[in-house]
Parts: C-alpha cells; structure tokens; sequence
C-alpha cells in the first residue's frame, strides 16, 4: 500500500514545513476522502430560482442507515445490502458475506462501505427502499459451499444444451445459478420469441432434484452478465458502475452530431451504446 507524505504543503508559492509528525493516510482512503468532498461540494453549490420554489433543485435525502455496495451473481435485484444496527460487522471492501433476502441466502463481495455509498446512493436517487440484509461474513464452509455450487454449474450447462436439443428449442443459454442455499437453479437464456418450456423445466427438475427457475433476460443483461471490453478499451459500463439501463434512442446522438458514425455508435450487444446518454446533460 502506498502512502503519502504530508508533512510539508505548498501554501501561495510557499512551502510551509512542520516539525510535529503528521500521520500518514494511505493512497486509497485519501481518495475516498478527495471523492466525498468533491461529491458535497457539487451537491452545495447547487443554487436555484430565488423567486420561486418550483426552479430549486430538489435532493433525495441521505439514507442514515449503515449501507455497502456489493458485488453478487445472485439475484439480490439490486447492488446495495443493509447492515443491520443489531451486529458489530466490521466490514472491508473484498470480504465475503452471506445476504438474506426473503427466505433465500446469497453469497456476495462487499464492493465499497462507508460515507461514500450514502453520497453514492443519494446522487442517484436511493431512499428509505426494503434492502436485502447482511446476515454475517462467509466462514470457509461457506466459501468452500460455494465451490462445490460452481462446480455444479459447469455440469449443469451440458445437461440443459442436451435437454434443449431434446425438445427442439430456440434458447441460448447466457449463465446458470444455484443459489447459496441451493434451494433453486437458475437458468438465464436468451430467444427472439417466447419460448414455451414447461417440459423442458420438469425434465430439468427431474434432473437435479431441486426447483428450476427459467428466465429470459434481454441482449443487454447478456452483456453485463458475460462482461467483456468496449471499443473505449474499458470495461462494459452495464458491469462496471450503471445501476440501471436506460433508453437510447438516435434522438440522443442525433443532438450531439454523432449521426455522421452511426455504425460506430452500437456496442457488442447490437444496441446503442449507453454512453450516448452521459453527456446529454
């Protein structure tokens, strides 16, 4: 971990030197701490219409419960977790934790923790929603259950490429999921019709002895499931930071004079691509 010494700063031109020792931050929580001020400085220096109420801009407020950011193959449908005020988790970005939603359990990764998910979730809009909750981190029989289910995914996909040749079905198969408590398998495919599986999920069920769930997801979910590089060089944005999709018409590129390149414009799922939308603002 690098660090960064603090103990002289430029002041007008002038360096200013202390003979107390400062205490050394490391590189990352200095970020954090260059992050959360920029956000709060952008959300104060908002000003509105001072002649009337309807031009001021309205913010969500900040949600005072301890929240952080996970990273889960499950289905949580959303990205953020609650800590319950209950427990005395200590928890660290990368460490491993099992989630309750419902009557189901997940295995996920935190992602981030701290000031920086509320003001995160804030500037998007998130308040006071039902949030799925840590229930404690992952013991190593956890992680080692987790093994063994990813194991059984990889058999899983050549007896759900059998079952569909059987049955003559137009489905392409994206990823397969047990859920931590294997409890339920989850197949996730894409058709350009609907596809009427009902035999297809009792020879399933028949199979590996647990409840079958079958879902079609869209060309977009594909891409963020499967991951993969842009024409930028970076990261997917549906699986490095987007929370959500949203509509992307030629409207949008059309009012940045992008309809020169409109063949440069779609991205590995064959829609347009999501970063169209980022500078309409």
């Amino acid at each position: 971990m690098y660090h960064i010494d603090l103990t002289s700063v430029k002041i007008n031109g002038e360096v200013e030197t202390s003979a107390e020792p400062v205490e050394l931050r490391s590189a990352g929580n200095l970020l954090e701490a260059i992050k959360i001020n920029n956000i709060q400085s952008s959300r104060n220096n908002v000003s509105g219409c001072v002649y009337c109420s309807d031009c001021s801009p309205v913010h969500t407020p900040l949600d005072s419960r301890k929240i952080i950011e996970i990273n889960c193959c499950g289905l949580l449908n959303c990205d953020y977790c609650e800590v319950p005020v209950t427990t005395d988790l200590e928890l660290y970005p990368d460490d491993f934790v099992i989630v309750q939603l419902s009557d189901s359990l997940e295995v996920a990764q935190v992602k981030l923790v701290g000031e920086i998910v509320r003001l995160k979730r804030q500037s998007i809009g998130f308040y006071g929603e039902e949030l799925p909750q840590i229930i404690r981190k992952a013991t190593a029989e956890d992680l080692e259950r987790v093994r063994k289910n990813l194991q059984d995914e990889n058999k899983a996909e050549k007896i759900f490429r059998d079952s569909v040749a059987k049955f003559s079905l137009s489905m392409k198969l994206v990823s397969i999921h047990y859920q931590f408590d294997r409890k339920k398998l989850f197949f996730f495919y894409t058709a350009e019709n609907r596809v009427d599986f009902r035999e297809l999920a009792k020879d399933l069920a028949s199979e590996f002895k647990t409840r079958i769930e079958l879902r079609q997801i869209g060309v977009r979910d594909e891409a963020k499931k499967v991951g993969g590089v842009g024409t930028c060089g970076r990261e997917f944005c549906c699986c490095a930071f987007l929370n959500g999709f949203k509509r992307i018409t030629t409207h949008l590129a059309n009012e940045q004079n992008l309809l020169s390149s409109m063949g440069k414009l779609s991205g590995p799922c064959s829609k347009l691509k999501c970063c169209l939308s980022f500078e309409v603002e």
